[in-house]
C-alpha cells in the first residue's frame, strides 16, 4: 500500500515480516533462521529504531550470498554449569542464537539468583535491547554486550582498533514495561552514519575522523575513517570493557580480530555476545516488593522534571503508534524488495 506522499510506502507488520523471511530463504538461507531475524527486524522496525529495522535486510543478505554465513546450521545449547550457559552458533546469525538461550538464561536466572550466557561464533547485527527485553520482562535484571565493526578509534587516537561495542541493561520497570536501553560505546553506531549517508545528510561534529585523522562532518569519510568514542576517555574505557568481556573472556574474537576475516559484504561481524542476568528476588523475597516500588519512584521522580525522557519511551510509544504497520521510504521498500530478484 501506498501512502499519502509519493516517496513513502505503509506496510502492515505481516508484510514487513514477510518481506524479511521472503527475501531471506529466496537468497538461500534456511527457514529457521529467516524465521529468526524476521522478528528481529520487525521488533526493531516497529519501535522505529531504523538502524536495526529493515535496512538491515540489505546486510544480511550480502553475507548470505557471500557465503560468509552458515544457513542451515542451528545453535547448540550448552550448559557449562548449572547457572552459565553457552550457545555455540556455528557461524550463522544471532537471532536464532539468542531465542535458543535466552529463555536458559532466564530459568537459571530464575533458579539460581543469577545467570549468565555466552553466545559465540556469531554474526550479531541486532539490537541489543531486543535481545534482552524478554529477560525484563521476566522481572530480571539483564545486561548484554557484544562487539561491532571494528570501525573505532581510542581516545586521542585516529585510528580504527574498537568496534561501536554497545551495552545493554534491561529492568524490569514499572506497569510491563521494563525501564531498557542500549547504546553503543562510539559517538554514534556505524549504522546511523550509513543510514547518513544514504540520506545525503552530514553528520554532527565528534562523531568521527576522516582517513586523514582530521574530524570530518561526512559520513562517507567518517566510514573510510574511524568513529571516536563517546565522551572521550570515558567512552574508550568502557569499549576497552566491552572488547574483554564479549571477547577473550568467553573465547571469541575481539573487533579487530573480527575485521581481519571479513570479506566486505556489508553484513554483520563475527563475534559473540555475554548476558548476564539477576533476579531481585535473590536478595529478599520478603523485601521484593518494596524494592521495585523504590525503583519505580525513581522513574516517577525522574519524569516530574521537565525535558526528561527515560530510555525506551521513546520505542514504547512507537511501538503502539505502530500497531497497524509502518511507514517507509519508497525507495527502500523497492530495495528491498529488489534483493529478492535473482543473484
Amino acid at each position: 500500500m501506498t501512502g499519502a506522499a509519493a516517496d513513502t510506502v505503509r506496510l502492515t507488520l505481516d508484510e514487513v515480516h514477510a518481506l524479511c523471511a521472503d527475501t531471506l530463504t529466496g537468497a538461500g538461507l534456511g527457514a529457521a533462521h529467516a524465521q529468526a531475524i524476521a522478528r528481529s527486524i520487525t521488533r526493531a522496525q516497529v519501535d522505529e529504531c531504523h538502524s536495526h529495522g529493515l535496512y538491515r535486510l540489505i546486510g544480511y543478505v550480502g553475507s548470505v550470498r557471500s557465503g560468509k554465513a552458515e544457513r542451515h546450521a542451528l545453535p547448540t545449547l550448552t550448559r557449562v554449569t548449572p547457572a552459565v550457559l553457552r550457545v555455540d552458533a556455528h557461524r550463522t546469525f544471532a537471532p536464532l542464537a539468542i531465542e535458543t538461550g535466552v529463555p536458559a538464561l532466564i530459568e537459571a536466572a530464575k533458579t539460581y539468583g543469577i545467570a549468565a550466557l555466552a553466545i559465540r561464533d556469531c554474526y550479531h547485527f541486532s539490537a541489543l535491547w531486543a535481545d534482552i527485553e524478554p529477560a525484563a520482562e521476566a522481572g530480571l535484571a539483564a545486561w548484554c554486550f557484544t562487539i561491532g565493526q571494528s570501525c573505532v578509534a581510542p581516545a586521542g587516537g585516529t585510528q580504527p582498533l574498537l568496534g561501536t561495542n554497545p551495552i545493554a541493561f534491561g529492568w524490569p520497570g514499572p506497569e510491563g514495561r521494563p525501564f531498557l536501553f542500549d547504546f553503543a560505546t562510539s559517538a554514534a553506531a556505524r549504522g546511523e552514519i550509513e543510514l547518513k549517508r544514504r540520506a545525503g545528510e552530514p553528520i554532527p561534529p565528534g562523531w568521527a575522523v576522516g582517513p586523514d585523522g582530521a574530524p570530518t562532518t561526512d559520513p562517507a569519510q567518517a566510514l573510510a575513517g574511524a568513529l571516536l568514542p563517546f565522551g572521550g576517555h570515558k567512552g574508550s574505557a568502557l569499549s576497552m570493557m566491552v572488547e574483554l568481556i564479549a571477547g577473550p573472556l568467553i573465547g571469541d574474537l575481539t573487533s579487530r580480530q573480527s575485521m581481519a576475516v571479513e570479506n566486505g559484504d556489508g553484513g554483520p561481524p563475527l563475534g559473540g555476545e555475554l548476558f548476564i542476568a539477576i533476579d531481585p528476588a535473590v536478595f529478599g523475597a520478603e523485601s521484593l516488593a518494596s524494592r521495585l516500588a523504590d525503583a519505580d519512584e525513581l522513574f516517577a521522580l525522574a519524569r516530574q522534571q521537565p525535558g526528561v525522557r527515560l530510555p525506551s519511551e521513546r520505542r514504547y510509544a512507537a511501538r503502539e503508534r505502530n500497531r497497524e504497520g509502518v511507514t517507509l521510504p519508497a525507495k527502500l521498500v523497492a530495495e528491498l524488495r529488489a534483493l529478492s530478484a535473482p543473484a
